[in-house]
């Protein structure tokens, strides 16, 4: 009942703020509204405490998240939490614009992905959720008549004025009228405000898709622009396919790429790009339609292609598209860009019960602390204080922590707060001042040049450097509140099935016998008893967050338990604790991800205990700096979040089935494979499973995917397969215009088929070819060294095989480097094992914990874990 008064008297006070400016069409600062204080920031606000108020409301398109913390009961921090990871970019919208695209030489499509006359079929085609306050130009009661009004995208609150201000300067982003939620008492940088100003969040407008935001480009020349495309609404000159500087040989490129085009928009992307998706517990009843109320930010969007999107402007044959590309929904691999060669997506974390998540205590961190003065230590690599503040001061030091384990593999272990501000580097912040000069250059094969490998970046030179780093870290904790509030809260099964019974019958209720009643009705008698036996006895070692009991295991654990002083399920059902990957067997690659190693791009992310794990005896391919391990995930409201593993490779293949059969990705890539790991005949390939969102549809998947993880030995094969020869060139090309191409250099290719087996896309993304390069030099130029070298990496018998096929290599390629295709073709094992990151191929392998279980006793665990 206090839950229900608090949503309704924080839903009037928004309401009563925003319903006047939903009205009008102005925008900027609301002078009519009445300023609402805001309330101190607190966590888990005590159901007593009298409802917080939230910041005035200066830009209609703010109404619908304000009115969101209202639903959700959230205090101010955590509503300014909220808005941050929904539309702040921090600066990311450069990245993405030119970066990316001329720099990184990965091209992205935007038109293709947001154009406004495809709003309907966005969500089949990339996964993206559309924002319920946009429309499709010239719809009824859309204020855009036409596409070309706004440059092809979708209309969306804020673009009234926005729209002005493509091709000229001025224009004032809504992100500077951010009202912030008070300062911490206890922030050391207090008591006075001294957060970097709110304008360096970026917020722009929306793009259409929700955490994809727009600005308007300064130097955007419509008569160019109207010249090369038609109008103004279509992008189709800008993205069209241009000649490749190196003929029919090369992929081809297009004006994406070319820096005397300037686009309307300057695109970034907010973490909610990824995070926000539909409430388990109250789906929209059409995916491409949604409303406001069927959206949550933090659980994880497990239909996103957001790999496909960041490589949609690519021709499939290029090494771009293959290395970003084979994600499934759902996933995506985060060091793609600052590739570390080793094949690993990963799926959406989904955010849930966060409070309750488990730390490590006595962790020792090297990491950067607020203090009020750096007293004797002068030297800014240790401690510095930001000019004009008044005790604004950070230092560096080695201590021991309480900490998280966060990714994957545990690698994100110095601070929830750190872990929250990488996001915004995987999301492409600060990349010009801070990071894109630390990456590997995939085309860079001399070990003397910047950009053969890695180089660790500096936090303390990024926050000297960039401010929108200085923004989003003076917020961090109302986002860390945000994580901790009722947005991010379980979906359990029964709630999700009341409110589907409630939408025809408002007073239904749906009780938890009534669901034990229905699942026991699918799975057997008594089955949910049964299972949580089975689990207790079976899972919880790994899948439970509570200590055991004094005999050593869980018989006697509640774990449905709640926290009775915050109503937080009291089991986060996971420990976090590191597993080699060899004992769970699933897909190894993930695991061996390594740039939080020493010398590597992330290292001041991770902890000095995370790299001092030793490395999983088992794995054969190299694991040190704490690699070769898995945390032991959560299982909360595993019903909601089908398929399995980190890979979302357990369970049936994902598929949108959009109109335009451009962007059907799945039709491209079916992924099941005989024992040669080529493909099985189209009438052998199982059925993709659509898209369904729904209470039900997601049960079912559910199941589906529980039946797999259980009976290992029924999986077909998956396998992401190279669906054509992929070439790297390095070195210069002289072209003459014709289809005659002089390369001075190396040309890698790796073909489709080696021996009778399909090529995985993981040999491209494994393939450590600067390595083999320099192993090819110093055949050539210091054998002995190298012969040595080979045989303690090895071992004495493939170090020598390796050794002498390589001094082989360098006599056939004498006067003729394009040899090497043929060289390569001739010793496949050398892109396969001896030079690759990791070998494995099947990627749904693995996690066989269940299958000598009867079938009576899989279904019971079916059952009760559907209840948790």
């Amino acid at each position: 009942m206090r839950r229900a008064l608090l949503v309704a008297t924080l839903l009037a006070a928004v309401l009563a703020v925003a319903l006047p400016l939903s009205a009008t069409t102005q925008s900027g600062p609301a002078s009519t509204s009445a300023a609402i204080d805001a309330s101190p920031a607190q966590s888990g606000a005590a159901p007593d405490a009298p409802p917080p108020q939230l910041p005035r409301i200066d830009h209609a398109q703010d109404a619908p998240y304000y009115e969101a913390c209202a639903r959700e009961g959230l205090n101010a921090s955590e509503c300014a939490g909220r808005l941050i990871w929904f539309k702040a970019t921090a600066g990311n919208e450069r990245f993405h614009t030119y970066v990316f695209q001329q720099r990184v030489g990965v091209l992205i499509d935007w038109y293709r992905v947001l154009r406004g006359d495809e709003r309907d079929d966005r969500f089949r085609a990339w996964g993206i959720i559309n924002d319920p306050s946009c429309c499709t130009p010239g719809e009824p009661d859309c204020p855009a008549k036409s596409l070309d009004e706004t440059y092809g995208l979708d209309w969306c609150p804020g673009d009234e004025e926005l729209l002005g201000y493509v091709g000229r300067q001025g224009y004032r982003d809504p992100a500077c009228d951010f009202r912030d939620a008070p300062l911490g008492a206890d922030d050391p940088h207090g008591p006075t405000d001294q957060r970097q100003p709110a304008c360096d969040l970026r917020f722009g407008t929306s793009t259409g898709a929700l955490g994809i935001r727009k600005f308007p480009n300064p130097r955007f020349d419509k008569a160019a622009w109207t010249k090369l495309n038609g109008s103004a609404g279509s992008w189709e000159g800008y993205n069209r396919p241009i000649a490749a500087a190196g003929g029919h040989r090369d992929a081809a490129r297009s004006h994406l790429q070319d820096g005397s085009i300037e686009p309307p928009f300057l695109i970034g992307t907010a973490c909610g790009s990824c995070h926000i998706a539909f409430d388990p517990l109250n789906p929209p009843s059409d995916p491409a339609h949604p409303k406001w109320e069927n959206i949550k930010g933090l659980i994880g969007n497990q239909y996103t292609r957001i790999s496909e999107i960041m490589v949609s402007g690519m021709a499939s044959n290029t090494l771009e598209w293959q290395m970003f590309a084979h994600a499934r929904p759902g996933a995506s691999d985060t060091s793609a860009i600052p590739t570390d060669q080793v094949n690993n997506p990963g799926t959406i974390n989904a955010l849930i019960n966060i409070a309750k998540r488990p730390t490590f205590a006595n962790e020792s961190v090297l990491k950067w602390r607020k203090v009020e003065s750096c007293g004797d230590d002068s030297k800014e690599a240790s401690c510095w204080c930001e000019p004009g503040r008044d005790g604004k001061c950070w230092q560096k030091s080695l201590q021991q922590e309480t900490v998280h384990h966060i990714l994957k593999g545990g690698e994100d272990s110095i601070g929830a707060l750190e872990a929250i501000q990488r996001v915004y580097f995987n999301i492409g912040s600060c990349s010009e001042q801070c990071w894109m000069n630390h990456l590997s250059d995939l085309r860079q094969i001399d070990p003397q040049q910047r950009g053969f490998g890695q180089t660790p970046f500096d936090i303390g030179q990024c926050r000297r450097d960039c401010p929108n780093f200085r923004a989003i870290e003076d917020r961090l904790p109302n986002i860390l509140d945000f994580f901790m509030s009722a947005e991010a809260h379980v979906t359990d099964l029964r709630d999700a099935r009341e409110n589907a019974l409630r939408v025809a019958a408002p007073g239904s209720r749906y009780t938890e016998q009534d669901l034990i009643a229905d699942l026991e009705q699918s799975f057997g008698k008594g089955a949910v008893a049964q299972g949580r036996n089975i689990y207790a006895k079976t899972c919880a070692r790994c899948h439970s967050s509570q200590q055991e009991a004094a005999d050593g295991g869980f018989t006697n654990v509640d774990f449905h338990k709640l926290d009775l002083e915050t109503g937080l399920r009291q089991d986060w059902l996971g420990n976090d604790r590191p597993t080699p990957a060899s004992e769970v067997g699933t897909f190894r690659c993930r695991a061996l991800h390594a740039n939080h190693m020493s010398g590597h791009i992330w290292q001041e992310y991770g902890s000095e205990t995370l790299r001092a794990q030793p490395p999983d005896p088992n794995v054969k391919e190299a694991g040190d700096g704490g690699r070769g391990h898995y945390r032991n995930i959560s299982l909360i409201n595993l019903w909601a979040h089908a398929p399995f593993m980190h890979n979302n490779a357990v369970g049936p293949e994902l598929c949108g089935k959009p109109r335009n059969p451009a962007n059907a990705f799945y039709a491209k890539r079916p992924r099941y494979v005989d024992g040669n790991n080529r493909l099985l005949p189209a009438d052998q390939q199982p059925a993709c499973f659509e898209y369904d969102p729904s209470v039900e549809g997601r049960f079912r998947l559910y199941v589906e995917s529980m039946r797999e993880l259980l009976n290992p030995a029924q999986r077909i094969p998956k396998v992401t397969l190279l669906s054509e020869d992929i070439t790297l060139r390095m070195g210069p090309r002289l072209w003459d215009g014709s289809d005659k191409e002089t390369l001075l250099g190396f040309e890698l290719t790796i073909p489709s088929e080696i021996e009778g087996r399909g090529v995985t896309a993981g040999t491209i993304g494994n393939f450590q070819h600067k390595q083999f390069i320099v192993d090819l030099v110093r055949a050539k130029t210091a054998p002995k060294a190298l012969q040595t070298e080979l045989a303690e990496r090895l071992g004495a018998e493939a170090g020598n095989r390796v050794f002498t096929d390589l001094k082989a290599i360098t006599g056939e390629l004498v006067g003729k480097p394009n040899a090497l295709v043929a060289a390569l073709q001739a010793r496949p094992y050398l892109i396969k094992q001896a030079y690759s990151s990791c070998t494995a191929e099947i990627e749904n392998e693995g996690h066989r914990f269940g299958e000598d279980l009867s079938d009576a006793d899989k279904n019971a665990l079916i059952a009760f874990l559907a209840t948790l």
